[in-house]
């Protein structure tokens, strides 16, 4: 439930907390690897998303990337291919009845190819079930997009990471 015109959402009880990493993972020919996601909360549309997830124990945010990339995309990155944490953000959504509050970093990586081939073997059986497709998008098809993305602000901050801004986004309440 949201209050009157405002973004944040009236309960804004926290059940999980964690600190995560996305990865904006571009090919040789500059397209981004995006994971089209559904939900029963978000309805049928679903929503776009940087690959990525939770940072684990003792894991650097380095570590997390690499292992993330290789269970969502099958894809094995050295830590060369991955670049600094110039994107940080925090971000409250609610998904299966909790409410989650998660402090990220985003990196970009580039993999040799064009639009290479991902392998959802690794995944988890929570990413089988949310995870529909995924698509190599151009970046200037992410800005044009009416669609919907996570971060909320991809389309508009993209450009910028890119060119190698560090970006220090404002806390996001997506849903």
């Amino acid at each position: 439930m949201r209050t009157g015109g405002d973004q944040r959402p009236a309960d804004l009880r926290i059940d999980f907390e964690r600190r995560a990493v996305r990865v904006v993972l571009t090919d040789t020919g500059g397209r981004v690897l995006l994971f089209h996601a559904i939900t029963p909360e978000v309805g049928p549309a679903g929503w776009w998303e940087l690959p990525g997830g939770g940072v684990d124990g003792d894991e650097t945010y380095l570590q997390a990337a690499i292992r993330e990339m290789r269970e969502e995309t099958g894809l094995a990155l050295g830590p060369e291919a991955f670049g600094p944490p110039n994107w940080r953000r925090d971000s409250t959504w609610h998904s299966r009845g909790l409410r989650r509050l998660q402090h990220e970093v985003v990196v970009h990586a580039t993999v040799a190819g064009h639009s290479p081939a991902i392998s959802a073997a690794g995944r988890t059986e929570n990413e089988h079930e949310v995870y529909v497709a995924e698509r190599w998008w151009p970046v200037t098809d992410i800005v044009r997009s009416t669609q919907r993305f996570y971060p909320g602000r991809l389309p508009e901050l993209l450009p910028a990471f890119l060119a190698g801004e560090v970006i220090d986004e404002p806390f996001e309440f997506w849903n």
